[in-house]
């Protein structure tokens, strides 16, 4: 019964101490507003607008190896075969990544049993029904995905990247 009250007491500090820090970052925002401005320079870089495949292209969880924003940086598109957050296409279910694991830019593979990106050098696996959030190993960060959009057509094409590409500092520098 004693144990019970102090985590409770151990609850309320906590949760009190997150509104007191909360309350001082938005006055600090308030306060400094010259200072937030000039941190909001730092903004995700649009790459220019590049075909990556036509959906007719795609076959269901199949991935097709694509580079993104150029040549030289590796990616992988998947049609996944049900509809995920970030998806696009008719069926919402067409997504990209960077195939450079975040950790030390080793290659990734696709595995088409639990629909993950997988890193050979430490392990490290990447969710690509979840927007390449990290499940599991060494990596710091979620897997870079492309934002992708899709013509009446059906091309697909990439416009931009959600995260740091391996080895790359411009798509977070403006």
């Amino acid at each position: 019964m004693k144990c019970n009250r102090l985590v409770d007491v151990g609850r309320r500090q906590f949760l009190r101490g997150g509104l007191v820090a909360t309350a001082g970052a938005a006055a600090a925002t308030v306060v400094g507003t010259g200072q937030a401005q000039a941190q909001t320079a730092l903004a995700l870089v649009d790459y220019p607008a590049n075909r990556l495949a036509n959906i007719a292209d795609l076959a269901a969880n199949e991935p097709m190896d694509i580079g993104y924003p150029d040549a030289d940086s590796p990616g992988v598109l998947i049609k996944l075969g049900n509809a995920v957050d970030g998806g696009v296409g008719p069926d919402g279910d067409i997504v990209a990544f960077s195939v450079l694991c975040p950790h030390k830019g080793w290659m990734l593979s696709y595995n088409a049993g639990d629909r993950t990106l997988n890193c050979p050098g430490h392990h490290s696996r990447f969710d690509c029904e979840s927007g390449g959030q990290q499940i599991w190993g060494h990596a710091t960060q979620n897997l870079p995905q492309f934002r992708l959009r899709v013509e009446d057509d059906g091309d697909i094409f990439a416009d931009g990247v959600d995260e740091l590409i391996y080895g790359r500092l411009s798509n977070v520098l403006a």
